[in-house]
């Protein structure tokens, strides 16, 4: 009987060699007659060095070799971008190589890859390459990475590779003949030659168009079409190899721009074709607010975390907005949007494949189709969108041809009740000719009679035209003695203001307001000519105050009440001049309580005024007294 331990000892073993299958690599045979291999897997076993300062040496020396596992998806990634990843591949030459070999690496987005590669003797020699080196560090001048395999002789030969990259990457590893390379580059540069010539034929065309019928739906969409072309040659790595050699900082991040402008002018081509702000109000705000935020969302990865560029998905939803806009407005019955709707569904499909492969569940989408997935759907859609463009001018033709239709149709109906109207008009006309040939015997007939009404007429004109000339001579002989008489009066009342007592009202009738006063003082002030008291000039002009006078020569501005005793008072200028009266006509003895009962100005107020008033009178006793008819006007001066 088998004991109870050694069945144990059998389970064990036999669990051993099942985990030693499960945890050695797959060594993948190559023939002569193999021009192309991918390696997928279980052919690429991962090791992922967080610290980044393993050497080869530690690698190869097979301390690490338990840390090496199996990639679980079709094509590993660098989950983590902090960390280096150490990769490696077993190939078995089963017979003699009669030609070149190289190993690949499809991503043209990863930063720095290191080969160490064996040859016959079982010594390895290290090549680098990525995208931070300049193109012409290549082996070859394409897009892709490649390393010359040195092994030509029958055997099992290990490859190890080290790779670090600031973004995630796919590392498609393919060990392909250097006939099957040119061939295959070849023909690859041929069909980036027939995209990049459609772009720009398609952006030359509508570029055309847009110059010839001045609509911005072309403009936009030339605008877009570029961006296209720039993001596809940033994602291939053609804009690297001919537009910015010598500059592998730059190519990091080059596809950021052209994506950011490429749903930039997705959503204003949607925008201006479908007439959104019209025909949907509010994911016509919808859009904007998208606008702002992509853009939002570009200045921060710029500024602050240029790492977030990789976050490629959020494209989805401006590319996701303008296909349900083109939905939802074909639905509403304008037929350019089905041509839209039709482009967005290739775009949108070529999208989701590139997401899946992306996420790592594209494994039964073919590589080809995987890799040139967008290219394809962005032709399409540039096709279909042309159509789209193209069934727009069409329904704008038909609706021009239309109008012209119907107003031609409307001008022959404005001719036909043209014609109507004018044989209606010439009955009239002869009626109304009729009517005013009669009506002109009528009026001949009353004119006689008018013309003898008329002479009747001239003869009392011309008698009431001598009499009008008598009045008129009356008229200006009694305007003379009018005018004498209110210089008189004027005279008279000007002579018992300068000369006799009269209360405040009799006063007020005479110099009722600030002008009346100003225009005295003015005429005194200035009764011997004008001379300025600055340069003494004597010509002016009126100034910025009432009655100022300022002068021409150096711009002097004189009130009419400085150097007077008016100046720098607060008292109504009409009862300063009826105080000064008062005053002088009772030669200073009236009080001033007295003052202040007439003219209802405070009594301090009037006591300080007074005292101005007979200080001045003190000085000019003299004066004064061969003052004559002046009387108090002399005070006003100083």
């Amino acid at each position: 009987m088998i004991r109870k331990g050694s069945i144990v000892s059998i389970a064990v073993c036999f669990v051993c060699l099942l985990g030693g299958r499960a945890l050695a690599q797959k060594t993948v045979e190559l023939f002569a007659s193999t021009p192309e291999y991918i390696f997928t897997f279980g052919d690429v076993q991962i090791l992922e060095d967080r610290s980044g300062q393993l050497t080869f040496e530690q690698v190869k020396s097979g301390k690490f070799d338990k840390q090496f596992v199996s990639s679980g998806e079709k094509y590993p990634k660098n989950n983590h971008v902090s960390s280096a990843y150490w990769y490696r591949v077993k190939v078995r030459y089963a017979e003699e190589a009669h030609s070149s070999y190289l190993l690949e690496f499809y991503d043209q987005t990863i930063d720095d890859i290191t080969a160490w590669l064996p040859d016959n003797k079982g010594k390895y020699s290290s090549a680098q390459s990525g995208a931070k080196f300049g193109f012409d560090k290549r082996l070859f001048s394409h897009k892709n990475f490649q390393f010359s395999v040195p092994a030509n002789q029958k055997g099992v030969y290990t490859f190890y590779f080290r790779i670090k990259s600031a973004q995630t990457v796919n590392v498609i590893i393919v060990h392909r003949s250097v006939q099957r390379f040119v061939g295959y580059a070849l023909t690859e540069y041929f069909s980036f030659g027939l995209f990049y010539g459609m772009i720009i034929i398609f952006s030359f065309h509508n570029l055309l168009m847009y110059s010839v019928m001045r609509l911005r739906q072309y403009l936009y969409y030339v605008l877009y079409i570029i961006s296209v072309g720039l993001y596809e040659m940033s994602a291939d790595g053609i804009a690297f190899q001919y537009l910015w050699p010598d500059s592998p900082r730059w190519n990091e991040y080059a596809y950021s721009v052209p994506l950011f402008f490429l749903s930039t002018f997705a959503l204003l081509f949607t925008i201006d074709l479908l007439h959104v702000k019209v025909k949907a109000p509010r994911l016509y705000k919808l859009m904007l607010g998208v606008l702002a935020l992509r853009s939002a969302f570009f200045l921060l990865c710029a500024l602050y975390e240029r790492s977030w560029f990789n976050y490629r998905v959020v494209e989805f939803i401006p590319l996701a907005i303008a296909f349900y806009t083109g939905f939802y407005i074909w639905r509403k019955g304008y037929k350019p949007a089905r041509f839209f709707v039709l482009a967005y569904t290739f775009l949108f499909v070529g999208f989701v494949l590139k997401v899946l492969v992306v996420l790592g569940y594209g494994r039964f989408i073919p590589g080809w189709i995987a890799h040139y997935s967008m290219s394809f759907c962005f032709i399409a859609e540039m096709l279909l969108l042309s159509f789209a463009i193209g069934d727009k001018v069409r329904l704008l033709k038909k609706k021009k041809e239309k109008a012209q239709v119907k107003i031609i149709r409307q001008m022959e109906e404005n001719a036909r009740l043209k014609d109507t109207m004018n044989q209606k008009l010439e009955v009239k006309v002869r009626e109304r000719t009729q009517e005013i040939v009669e009506k002109t015997n009528e009026v001949r007939e009353k004119s006689l009679i008018i013309e003898q009404q008329n002479e009747e007429l001239l003869s009392a004109n011309q008698l009431l035209h001598q009499q009008s000339e008598e009045i008129a001579r009356m008229n200006l002989l009694l305007q003379k003695d009018n005018q004498e008489l209110q210089t008189n009066i004027r005279k008279v009342t000007h002579d018992r203001m300068m000369s006799a007592e009269v209360d405040f009202e009799e006063f007020s009738r005479t110099y009722p307001d600030r002008d009346a006063c100003f225009s005295l003082l003015s005429n005194l002030k200035w009764k011997n000519g004008y001379a300025c008291r600055k340069c003494g000039n004597t010509n002016y002009c009126s100034g910025h105050l009432p009655y100022s006078r300022r002068c021409t020569k150096c711009g002097y501005d004189e009130s009419v009440i400085s150097n007077t005793i008016l100046q720098n008072t607060r008292i109504p200028v009409n009862k300063a001049f009826y105080m000064i009266f008062l005053i002088y006509s009772t030669r200073g003895r009236i009080s001033s309580h007295k003052l202040s009962e007439i003219t209802g100005i405070r009594q301090s107020t009037c006591w300080m005024y007074s005292s101005k008033i007979r200080k001045v009178m003190n000085e000019r006793k003299k004066e004064l007294r061969k003052a004559g008819e002046q009387g108090w006007s002399k005070l006003v001066l100083e």
